[in-house]
């Protein structure tokens, strides 16, 4: 909480990967602060970080949002909702008053959470038959590739993770093999 001539505001952080998290979160704040006079919010999403929102909620333009992304932005977060619950002290702020409080919420919640740390990886997966399964293992364990949901049924299914800068390892290590099938799936 960060308090300033009478008013109080209470700073929230959550971990978000979609706009359903980013509502329910929102919701769970305004339940537990239905009689607060603003719950003024910023978001970022996704791993180029290129999907955002600020949202000032009454507050005057650009004085409450727009600060807690700014701080959002400052530590480099992403899959970040920040949440700020004003209750009014009776003394007036100012625009200028209103950008500081908020953003200093906003930074005592991200300062308050635990931040973790993960190396975005390109994402694959690779489909085969049986009679290609050394081979697609030899690849696996040469380019020490993360695996993950392997399905060896009718047809061989596993996903795979690298380094985006080795993207290119995946396709060149298969290249001789017309019958394994290389689906990308997106960076995460």
């Amino acid at each position: 909480m960060y308090k300033v001539k009478g008013s109080k505001h209470f700073g929230y952080a959550f971990h978000v990967k979609t706009e359903k998290d980013i509502a329910a979160a929102l919701d769970e704040v305004a339940k537990e602060h239905h009689s607060a006079r603003h719950v003024a919010y910023a978001w970022r999403l996704g791993p180029e970080m290129d999907r955002y929102r600020a949202n000032d909620d009454g507050e005057p333009s650009n004085s409450a949002g727009k600060p807690i992304l700014g701080q959002i932005e400052k530590y480099e977060l992403t899959n970040t909702l920040i949440a700020v619950v004003r209750y009014f002290g009776g003394t007036k702020l100012g625009v200028g008053g209103l950008i500081d409080a908020y953003r200093t919420a906003a930074e005592l919640a991200i300062k308050d959470s635990r931040i973790k740390e993960r190396q975005l990886m390109a994402n694959y997966r690779l489909y085969f038959g049986y009679e290609r399964m050394s081979e697609v293992m030899l690849a696996l364990r040469t380019h020490d590739w993360e695996e993950s949901n392997q399905d060896f049924k009718t047809t061989c299914k596993i996903d795979i993770a690298v380094l985006p800068e080795k993207k290119e390892e995946v396709s060149q290590s298969f290249q001789a093999f017309n019958d394994i099938r290389i689906e990308y799936l997106g960076i995460s």
